[in-house]
C-alpha cells in the first residue's frame, strides 16, 4: 500500500529496516548495560544511596519539599507576569501607531536575543546595587526578572503569530459590521487565536519551570537543584540518586502542566463549536450595540 508521503517498502527495504532496528536495539542495550555496570561498580545503585528517599521523610521535609516550594513560587510568579506582558507586547507589535509598534518591537527583539541566565545575573546585580531588597530575597527576584523578560518576549511572538495566522476575512468581516479595532481583537481574534496558540504557550511555560534550575545552579537560589548538593553530602554522596529524584519531580510537574493544557485545549475547542445558524441584520445590530461581549460568528463562517 502506497502513502502520500512515500511508496510502500519492498522486500529488500523491509529486511534492511529489520536489520537496522535490530542493530539499534543491540547498541541501546549495550549502552544501558554499560551505564548500569559503571553505576553499580561505583556503588551508586546500592540501597543505602536510595534508602533516605523511601525509609523516612527527613530528606523530603528538609531538602526536597522546601526546594520544590521555591521552584513552584518562582515559576508561578513568572508565568503570571509573563503571560499578560507577552500578550500586551504581541498585540502592541501589530499596532497601526509607530510610537507603540516600534518600542514594543525593540523590547521584544532585545530581550529575546539575550540568554536568560545573563538576564538573571544582571537582575541580581541590579537589585544588589540599586534596591533595598534583602540578600535572602535577591536570588528569587533575579530569577523571576530574568524569566519574565525573556519569556514575555517569546510569548509576544507566539501571540502575534497566532493572531496573524487567522484568516484576514475575520478582521474584514468585523470591520464591515462596524466593530472597532479593540472590539475585533478582544471579541473575535483573541478568542480564536488562544486555542491555536495553546500548545506553543504551554511549551514556553514548561521552559519557565525548567529554567528556574539556572537560579539554583548559579545564583544560589534555594530551589530543587540547589537542594541536591547539601542532600548528597549529608546522605553519603548519593549524587545520582538525588539528581534522579529531582529529575522525576520536574518530569511530573511538566507532565501535569502539559496534560492540563491538552484537556483545556479540547474543552475550548468543544465550547467554540458554532451552531451553524446565520445571523440576521437585526441580530448583528444588537450585538454591535452591546459592543460584542464575547466571541461569535465562528459557526457561520464554516
Amino acid at each position: 500500500m502506497s502513502s502520500v508521503l512515500y511508496d510502500a517498502q519492498g522486500p529488500r527495504a523491509k529486511r534492511r529496516n529489520v536489520v537496522f532496528t535490530s542493530l539499534f536495539l543491540i547498541a541501546l542495550a549495550a549502552v544501558v548495560w554499560w551505564v548500569y555496570k559503571n553505576l553499580s561498580d561505583k556503588g551508586q545503585l546500592d540501597w543505602e544511596k536510595w534508602k533516605p528517599f523511601f525509609s523516612s521523610s527527613e530528606a523530603w521535609t528538609t531538602y526536597i519539599l522546601p526546594g520544590l516550594k521555591n521552584t513552584v513560587i518562582a515559576a508561578a510568579l513568572s508565568m503570571v507576569i509573563a503571560l499578560p506582558l507577552g500578550a500586551v507586547l504581541g498585540i502592541s507589535r501589530m499596532s497601526d501607531h509607530a510610537w507603540v509598534r516600534v518600542p514594543a518591537g525593540v523590547i521584544v527583539e532585545f530581550f529575546r536575543a539575550i540568554p536568560v541566565l545573563i538576564l538573571m545575573i544582571f537582575g541580581l546585580a541590579l537589585y544588589s546595587e540599586y534596591t533595598n531588597v534583602s540578600s535572602d530575597d535577591r536570588p528569587l527576584y533575579a530569577v523571576i526578572t530574568g524569566l519574565v523578560l525573556y519569556n514575555a518576549s517569546v510569548l509576544a511572538e507566539i501571540v502575534r503569530a497566532g493572531i496573524l495566522a487567522l484568516p484576514k476575512g475575520q478582521t474584514e468581516a468585523a470591520h464591515a459590521i462596524g466593530l472597532r479595532k479593540t472590539q475585533t481583537m478582544t471579541s473575535i481574534l483573541l478568542p480564536q487565536a488562544v486555542t491555536a496558540m495553546l500548545p506553543a504557550i504551554v511549551s514556553q511555560l514548561v521552559v519557565i519551570v525548567k529554567d528556574t534550575a539556572l537560579g539554583g545552579a548559579v545564583l544560589t537560589f534555594p530551589d530543587l537543584i540547589a537542594a541536591v548538593s547539601p542532600m548528597s553530602s549529608y546522605y553519603g554522596a548519593n549524587t545520582i540518586a538525588s539528581f534522579t529524584v529531582v529529575a522525576l519531580i520536574f518530569i511530573a510537574i511538566n507532565f501535569a502542566l502539559t496534560s492540563f493544557a491538552s484537556w483545556l485545549e479540547q474543552r475550548l475547542r468543544r465550547s467554540k463549536k458554532g451552531t451553524g445558524a446565520v445571523l440576521g441584520a437585526d441580530d448583528v445590530d444588537d450585538l454591535n450595540a452591546a459592543e460584542v461581549g464575547g466571541s461569535y460568528g465562528t459557526g457561520a463562517e464554516r
